[in-house]
């Protein structure tokens, strides 16, 4: 099982995602956990969608960290 990473946003009154590993996997929802659902089936047909036209799937290789500022 491959874990990709979703970058998530506000976006007005809801939530925007994409994923940096794979171009044109986006969505949006009323909620983080909507969102997150969406993106797990989203990741999984765009990784379907790729494999039926002999596309190459790339495997999971970005890095989230957070950093602590003082403002």
């Amino acid at each position: 099982m491959e874990e990709y990473v979703i970058i998530i946003e506000k976006a007005g009154d809801n939530y925007a995602a994409m994923v940096p590993d794979l171009p044109g996997c986006i969505g949006a929802a009323d909620s983080i956990e909507e969102l997150e659902e969406l993106m797990r089936e989203a990741v999984e047909f765009h990784i379907e969608g790729m494999r039926l036209h002999g596309e190459v799937v790339p495997p999971p290789s970005t890095c989230v960290s957070k950093v602590r500022v003082v403002s």
